[in-house]
């Protein structure tokens, strides 16, 4: 594994754990008052983009990040509009 892949691997750690607080407290909740609708929806298309992109790159990384933060984000939006 090179450098490279080293730090893609951390940088995939950090950013999807960093939406785990998020969707924590949300399933718990249920307030998504301070989440903007529009924005993720553009966020959790975007993160699906990405996912595709490391899929067809292939950039492990790339997906296996994506992919647990489509999980986190979808669930967010999810609850952002089933509890408006």
């Amino acid at each position: 594994m090179n450098l490279v892949t080293i730090i893609g691997y951390f940088a995939a750690f950090g950013t999807t754990v960093s939406f785990l607080p998020q969707a924590i407290k949300t399933i718990q909740t249920k307030d998504t008052s301070g989440i903007s609708l529009p924005m993720y929806c553009l966020f959790t298309a975007g993160t699906l983009l990405w996912l595709i992109y490391g899929v067809m790159e292939p950039s492990l990384p790339v997906a296996v990040a994506n992919a647990i933060t489509l999980i986190f984000a979808a669930t967010i939006l999810i609850y952002k509009i089933k509890y408006k």
